[in-house]
C-alpha cells in the first residue's frame, strides 16, 4: 500500500488543487468526429489535514447511473469540510456511452476490459490509460460503483479480494451483508488498480438505466463508512455496532433451459432452498409451463427482469454460503437492511 497522499497539492490535467481547497477538474479526453470536445469531470476535494487519498469512480459503463447519483449526494454532504486526506471524485468515467446511455465507448469495447490501456491504442485503451495516468495512480485506496446489465438488477453487494487483510477491512466496513471475494476480472478498473498496490472494492447496487433509491442510499452510506475506517472522516458518536457481513463461498447463475415467457420471478434478497421454484418458463403458444428450480441453497443477488427469454439466458445470480447458520444469518440481515430503508428514508441526514 502507498504511502498517505492527503495534506499534499494534488495535481490534474496540470491543475493544482492545494490543501483544503475543493475543485472540479476538466480533463479532456477524444473529441466526437464533429470535433465536438468531450471532458471527462473529476472533482477533487482536498483535505486540510493529511490522509489517505481515495478515487471513486462511476458510470464506467455509460448506462450504470446509481454511482453517478452516488458521487453527486456524496460531494453535496458538510462533512466534506472537515475531511483528513483527499477525496477524487469521477461520477462519469465513460462520458461517450453516458451520452448515448450505453454500456460501452464508440468504439463498442468495454471500458473496464481495457485497462491498463495504452496512449496509442484503441480509443477505449487511451481512455483507460489516461484515467491511469491522471488519477489512480495518485491513490492510495479506491471504490468502484456499478450496477447491473441492462434487464438485470443487483442486490448491494461489495466484490473485492478478501485475501488482502487490509481489503477485506474495508469491505467489511462498507457494510453490506453480502461479500464476494474474487480476483479481479482482466482488464477491469480494479485489476489495474490492485496491480499497483491500491486497494480497491466494488460496489455492485441495482440497475443499468435506472435510479434506485434502496442503492443509492446503501452506496453512499456504504462510501461514508469506508472513509471513516481510513480516518478520512471523523467516527459519528453513539454509533450502533456495525453489520457483520457474511463472505459468500461462490456464486452461480441459474439459466433458462427453454425459451418463453418469464413467469413470477423470486425477487432480490430472497432466501432459497436447494429444489424451491425460481420462476416459470411458459410458452407463449401451447400455454405449457416449465418451472426453474434453484440447484443450490443461497440468496437470490441478482435477477433478470425481461419477460422474454432465450434459452440459456442467466435468469438468476445465487450465492451460496458455508453452513445453513452463515446463510441464515444473511437472510436475516437482508431484511433488517430493508426494513431500517423503509423505516427511515433520511437516514443520511444523520451521517
Amino acid at each position: 500500500m502507498k504511502k498517505n497522499a492527503g495534506n499534499q497539492t494534488i495535481t490534474i490535467n496540470n491543475i493544482a488543487v492545494p490543501p483544503g481547497k475543493h475543485a472540479m477538474i476538466d480533463l479532456p479526453i477524444s473529441p466526437l468526429y464533429t470535433r465536438t470536445p468531450i471532458n471527462m469531470p473529476i472533482h477533487v476535494v482536498n483535505g486540510a489535514k493529511p490522509g489517505p487519498c481515495l478515487f471513486i469512480t462511476s458510470a464506467i459503463h455509460g448506462d450504470e447511473l446509481n454511482g453517478v447519483e452516488i458521487i453527486r449526494r456524496l460531494l453535496k454532504l458538510k462533512l466534506l469540510n472537515h475531511l483528513s486526506g483527499t477525496l477524487i471524485a469521477i461520477p462519469i468515467v465513460n462520458i461517450f456511452g453516458f451520452i448515448y446511455r450505453s454500456r460501452y465507448l464508440p468504439d463498442r469495447r468495454d471500458l473496464n476490459r481495457s485497462f491498463p490501456g495504452s496512449k496509442t491504442g484503441s480509443m477505449a485503451a487511451r481512455v483507460a490509460d489516461l484515467l491511469l495516468e491522471e488519477v489512480v495512480s495518485k491513490c492510495t485506496h479506491g471504490i468502484d460503483l456499478h450496477t447491473g446489465a441492462v434487464h438485470r438488477s443487483n442486490w448491494p453487494q461489495v466484490r473485492a479480494n478478501l485475501n488482502d487483510p487490509h481489503t477485506c477491512k474495508l469491505a467489511n466496513a462498507f457494510g453490506t451483508p453480502v461479500l464476494i471475494n474474487g480476483l479481479h476480472l482482466p482488464g477491469s478498473l480494479r485489476g489495474a488498480a490492485v496491480d499497483r498496490g491500491i486497494p480497491t472494492l466494488l460496489y455492485e447496487a441495482g440497475e443499468a438505466l435506472r435510479l434506485d433509491e434502496f442503492a443509492i442510499h446503501v452506496g453512499v452510506r456504504g462510501v461514508l463508512n469506508v472513509m471513516r475506517e481510513l480516518k478520512m472522516l471523523k467516527a459519528k458518536e453513539n454509533a450502533e455496532p456495525a453489520l457483520r457481513p457474511v463472505i459468500a463461498e461462490a456464486s452461480q447463475w441459474v439459466r433458462a433451459n427453454e425459451a418463453g415467457l418469464f413467469i413470477d420471478p423470486m425477487p432480490l434478497g430472497e432466501k432459497v432452498k436447494e429444489g424451491d421454484t425460481l420462476c416459470v418458463i411458459a410458452n407463449p403458444i401451447t400455454g405449457e409451463e416449465q418451472p426453474i428450480t434453484s440447484p443450490v441453497a443461497g440468496i437470490i443477488i441478482g435477477v433478470n427482469h425481461l419477460p422474454l427469454v432465450n434459452e440459456g439466458e442467466a435468469l438468476f445470480h445465487i450465492v451460496t454460503f458455508k453452513s445453513y447458520k452463515s446463510l441464515n444469518k444473511v437472510n436475516k440481515d437482508l431484511k433488517a437492511f430493508e426494513y431500517e430503508f423503509l423505516q427511515d428514508s433520511d437516514l443520511l441526514l444523520s451521517l
